[in-house]
C-alpha cells in the first residue's frame, strides 16, 4: 500500500506536468496571457528548487513526515489556485505554489523510501517511480486535451486535487514513527565538505535568490527602456547564486564532474525550452486541437523511455561519453528541425517526428549523466553532487523558458511565425552549447 501511494503521488505530479503543457495554449488564449506563457512553466521550476532545498534540510532535522505533508498541501493549494483562476497572473501564482510543493514532494518521498525500504529494494522502488513517470507520458497529454475540450481546462487542475489526498493516505501507515533525523543526507540536503558547500540555511537562501532572479528575468521584458539591462542583471544574479551550489568549475565547463553537471543543465534547457512551445505552435499555426497537439509530447516520452531501456541493456558496451555526445546531438537536431519547420512552413509532421529524436536523445544521455555523477562522487559529496544535478536540471530549464518568453514577446508583433522561430533559434543555440560541452564529461575522478 505504501508503494502504491508513493507511486500514485509521483504519477499525479508527472501527469500534471504533462497535462499543463498540453492545455496551456488554450489557457493562454482564453485568459489573454501570451506574455506570461513562459513564466507559467519557468516559475514552477524555479520555486521547485526552493522546495527541494527546504524539504531536504527539514527532513534531515525532523524526519520526512512534516515536509511531505507540507509539500502535498502546497501542491494541492497551487492546483486550487490555478483551477479557479480568472486571470493569467492568478494562474501563474498558483503554478508557483504548485512548483514549491512539487519540488518538496519529490525530496520528501525519497527520504521516506530511504527510511522505510531496505537498501536491497531501492532499485525496485525507483524503477516503479520511473514507470510512474512513463505512464502519464502515454495517456496524460491526450487525457488532458480531452478534459479541456469536454469539461473545460480548470478541471485539468481541479480533477487532480481529488486524487492526491487518497494517494497520500495510502502512505500514512509508513509515516508513523519516521520523525527525527534520518541519519543520512536526503536529496536536496547538504553534505558538508571541507571548504565547499554552504550550510542548509545558506543554501536555502541561495536557492531562493536564484529563483527570484529567474522570476525577475521573466518579468524584465515588461519594463520599458530598461528591460535588457534588467534581464542581464537577473541572469548574472542567478548564476552567482547557483555557483556555490555546484561543484567548482561547473560554469566554466571544467573537464569531468563539472561538465557532467553543466551538460545536464544545458540539455534540460534546450529540450524543455523548445518542448513547451511545440503544442503552442501546433495549436496556433497548424490549427491542431489541444488533444492532438499533446500527442507530440507522447511520442517524445515514448522515445525517451525506449532509449533509456536500450542504453541500460547496452551497459558498458556503450561508453558514457559517447552516449552523452549522441544524445545531445539528437536533441540539437530535433530543435533545428522544429526551427526549419517553422521558418519554411513545412508540414507539422516534420517537427512532430523530429521530437521523437529529441526524446530518444534525452533517454540516452540522462541515465548516463546520473550514473557519472555518482561515479565521480565520494561518500562525502554524493548528497551535494546529486543536489547540484537536480538544481542544474531545474534552473537550466527555468532560465531557458525565461529567455524564450522574452524572445517570444519581442517577436510577437512581427510575422506570424517569427515568435516561434525566435524560440527555437534560442534553444538551438543552447543545444549547440550542450554538444560542445558533452565531450568534456570524461570519466576522470575529480574533487570539489
Amino acid at each position: 500500500m505504501v508503494t502504491l501511494g508513493a507511486c500514485a503521488l509521483v504519477f499525479l505530479a508527472a501527469f500534471e506536468s504533462l497535462a499543463v503543457t498540453t492545455i496551456m495554449p488554450l489557457v493562454s488564449r482564453e485568459l489573454d496571457g501570451a506574455s506570461l506563457y513562459a513564466l507559467a512553466f519557468a516559475g514552477p521550476l524555479a520555486t521547485g528548487v526552493i522546495g527541494m532545498v527546504a524539504a531536504g534540510s527539514w527532513s534531515d532535522r525532523k524526519g520526512p513526515v512534516a515536509p511531505l505533508l507540507a509539500a502535498v498541501g502546497m501542491f494541492v493549494l497551487g492546483l486550487l489556485i490555478a483551477g479557479t483562476a480568472g486571470t493569467m497572473p492568478v494562474l501563474v501564482s498558483g503554478r508557483l505554489v504548485q512548483g514549491l510543493g512539487g519540488g518538496g514532494l519529490t525530496v520528501a518521498l525519497y527520504v521516506v523510501i530511504a527510511r522505510v525500504y531496505p537498501p536491497v529494494l531501492h532499485p525496485k522502488i525507483f524503477a516503479a517511480f520511473s514507470a510512474a513517470w512513463v505512464i502519464p507520458s502515454l495517456v496524460g497529454p491526450f487525457a488532458a486535451g480531452a478534459v479541456a475540450q469536454l469539461a473545460g481546462w480548470p478541471w485539468v487542475f481541479l480533477g487532480v486535487v481529488g486524487l492526491v489526498v487518497p494517494a497520500l493516505l495510502l502512505t500514512a501507515p509508513a509515516l508513523r514513527g519516521l520523525n527525527g533525523s534520518s541519519g543520512a543526507a536526503a536529496p536536496g540536503s547538504v553534505e558538508t565538505a571541507a571548504g565547499g558547500p554552504p550550510g542548509g540555511l545558506a543554501k536555502l537562501g541561495l536557492a531562493a535568490l536564484a529563483a527570484l532572479a529567474v522570476l525577475g528575468l521573466n518579468l524584465s521584458a515588461a519594463v520599458p527602456g530598461a528591460g535588457a539591462v534588467l534581464a542581464a542583471a537577473a541572469v548574472a544574479v542567478a548564476l552567482l547564486a547557483v555557483r556555490p551550489l555546484m561543484p567548482r568549475g561547473t560554469l566554466t565547463a571544467r573537464r569531468g564532474l563539472p561538465s557532467v553537471i553543466l551538460t545536464r543543465g544545458l540539455a534540460s534547457a534546450a529540450f524543455f525550452g523548445a518542448e513547451v512551445y511545440l503544442p503552442y505552435l501546433l495549436v496556433e499555426r497548424y490549427a491542431f486541437a489541444p488533444t492532438f497537439a499533446g500527442l507530440t509530447l507522447t511520442g517524445g516520452a515514448i522515445a525517451w523511455a525506449a532509449a533509456s531501456a536500450i542504453q541500460g541493456r547496452l551497459g558498458t558496451r556503450l561508453e558514457h561519453r559517447r552516449a552523452v555526445r549522441i544524445g545531445s546531438a539528437l536533441v540539437l537536431g530535433a530543435v533545428v528541425l522544429a526551427l526549419v519547420t517553422t521558418v519554411l512552413a513545412w508540414p507539422a509532421s516534420v517537427a512532430i517526428g523530429g521530437w521523437i529524436f529529441a526524446g530518444g536523445g534525452m533517454g540516452l544521455m540522462y541515465p548516463r549523466l546520473s550514473v557519472m555523477t555518482l561515479a565521480l562522487s565520494t561518500k562525502d559529496t554524493e548528497g551535494f553532487n546529486s543536489s547540484a544535478m537536480s538544481i542544474s536540471d531545474s534552473l537550466g530549464g527555468a532560465l531557458a523558458l525565461a529567455g524564450t518568453g522574452i524572445v517570444f514577446a519581442a517577436f510577437a508583433t512581427a510575422t506570424p511565425s517569427a515568435s516561434f522561430a525566435g524560440v527555437f533559434a534560442l534553444t538551438a543555440v543552447i543545444g549547440v552549447a550542450a554538444v560542445a560541452v558533452a565531450p568534456r564529461v570524461a570519466a576522470v575522478r575529480t574533487t570539489m
